[in-house]
């Protein structure tokens, strides 16, 4: 198994906390797609993927179609994707990825979060060449799969690790190879359970306990904040 199962196996337990922030995330994301490629998920591939994101995540039919008809309005609010980096105490690197629709609230926000828990915000590219940006496919296992034989037939696609997990098949691919494999799982009929993007450290680093919870008082203000829409760092849990 690869770095990315490693990092996958201890990150499985991570939840995005309440079930109100996860439907605001999803809503969020909504609106995203929708200003990029439309309403109609026919044409809209990203806009498929977060449906079946929100079915998985419990998220009640009405408010899907409640985020979708919000998203079309005129009066929709405009959310921007800003990326955020700093370091947390002990140099711990930490990535910040929001969806907002005003900056100045956004990053005052974050700086403040750093600042109060002994860490700094840094400045664009300060430590994204740490991760590496990937996408990632949930999908439900098949009878008869081979799964080298998988992940070997979509090494063209982008992809990198296949591995399985419970009932399910994981895809880690390249960030840009996302419509190229979701085209492929789509054309092939396997059943998506959740698909997203994830930042992977190259390198994890290793803090005693009383450290690894100074960093925890960060990472923990940050996930609070309803801007923001993912936390990473390379701190090995």
């Amino acid at each position: 198994m690869g770095r990315a199962f490693e990092y996958r196996k201890a990150r499985k337990m991570k939840r995005w906390g309440s079930m109100a922030r996860t439907f605001t995330k999803i809503g969020k994301e909504i609106a995203i797609a929708i200003k990029s490629a439309g309403p109609d998920p026919a044409a809209n591939s990203r806009l498929r993927v977060l449906m079946q994101n929100a079915k998985n995540a419990s998220m009640p039919k009405e408010n899907i179609e409640r985020a979708i008809k919000k998203a079309t309005s005129k009066d929709q609010t405009d959310y921007k994707e800003v990326v955020y980096e700093g370091y947390a105490p002990f140099g711990i690197a930490v990535l910040v990825e929001t969806a907002t629709d005003n900056t100045t609230r956004t990053v005052a926000n974050v700086r403040s979060y750093f600042n109060r828990t002994g860490g700094s915000l840094g400045t664009s590219g300060c430590v994204e060449y740490m991760f590496e940006h990937k996408c990632l496919f949930k999908v439900k296992n098949k009878e008869g799969i081979d799964l080298e034989e998988l992940e070997f037939e979509m090494i063209d696609l982008g992809v990198q690790e296949v591995f399985a997990e419970d009932e399910n098949i994981i895809i880690y691919g390249d960030y840009e190879a996302f419509g190229p494999i979701q085209k492929y799982i789509e054309e092939n009929n396997f059943e998506i359970v959740n698909a997203e993007f994830e930042r992977i450290p190259t390198e994890l680093k290793e803090l005693n306990e009383e450290q690894i919870a100074g960093v925890e008082k960060l990472l923990e203000k940050l996930e609070e904040d309803e801007d923001v829409t993912n936390v990473y760092h390379n701190m090995k849990d």
